[in-house]
């Protein structure tokens, strides 16, 4: 009999391993819905050409989605961006843009206080801009000029629709820079150009992390952070 129940409690331990083991990797799983950014040390900033279009602060935003470890429970929200584009005819060839991190909302349909032991996204939105995060009271925005702009590949998938270009720009938060690149769809006419992207960062490329090193409070949120720019400028 004993030898039966230590069987059977073997049998459970190894079921509830695999189970696990399954678990892990089904939420590991997210699927992408952005382009993987490709990063590298900061880089010269392109030279200005053509005419400034300025950005319109009311139209333009970041739109930020974050996840728990495997994808779950995103938490999302936006900033309001502004700044230039340089443009030579219908060419994007350089611009710099601020976010306010003072205007990051998080979306109330992103946190449920009931799941969230009574946090509500506005306790999210303070605990993003206090020193743990972003540290607004000594790092107000969030800035990106471009250092480079390319046709796209031939052949280059993408999950931003339409992509026609590739850009590159020194991405600076907090006190931070590193070049990112990744595609985008650039559109001109009319006196008005549109910039969008879809495209996943890690955070801790910039060093954005909840607490020490190794912390188990910041293990549980995903390093990645999926970004949706979407950027209307004008003469």
């Amino acid at each position: 009999m004993q030898r039966i129940l230590i069987n059977n409690q073997f049998t459970m331990k190894k079921l509830s391993i695999l189970a696990l083991s399954a678990f892990l990797f089904a939420v590991s799983c997210k699927e992408s819905k952005t382009d993987n950014a490709s990063t590298s040390t900061e880089q010269a900033v392109a030279e200005q050409k053509g005419e400034t279009y300025t950005v319109n602060a009311d139209s333009s935003l970041v739109k930020w989605t974050g996840y728990h470890k495997g994808g779950l429970n995103p938490r999302f929200g936006i900033m309001k961006t502004s700044g230039t584009l340089t443009l030579d005819g219908d060419n994007l060839t350089s611009g710099s843009l601020s976010a306010d991190v003072n205007t990051l909302v998080t979306d109330p349909a992103s946190v449920d206080p009931a799941q969230s032991e009574g946090k509500t996204s506005a306790d999210l939105d303070s605990h993003l801009k206090s020193a743990d995060f972003f540290d607004v009271a000594k790092y107000p925005t969030v800035k990106f000029e471009i250092t480079k702009v390319e046709d796209l590949a031939a052949g280059t998938e993408s999950k931003t629709e339409g992509a026609n270009k590739t850009v590159s720009g020194n991405l600076t938060i907090k006190d931070k820079t590193v070049n990112v690149t990744f595609p985008a769809k650039v559109v001109v006419a009319n006196g008005k150009a549109e910039l969008t992207s879809k495209f996943t960062i890690n955070r801790q490329d910039w060093g954005l992390a909840y607490g020490a090193e190794g912390d188990t409070k910041d293990w549980m949120i995903s390093q990645e952070v999926d970004l949706e720019l979407h950027v209307v400028a004008t003469k």
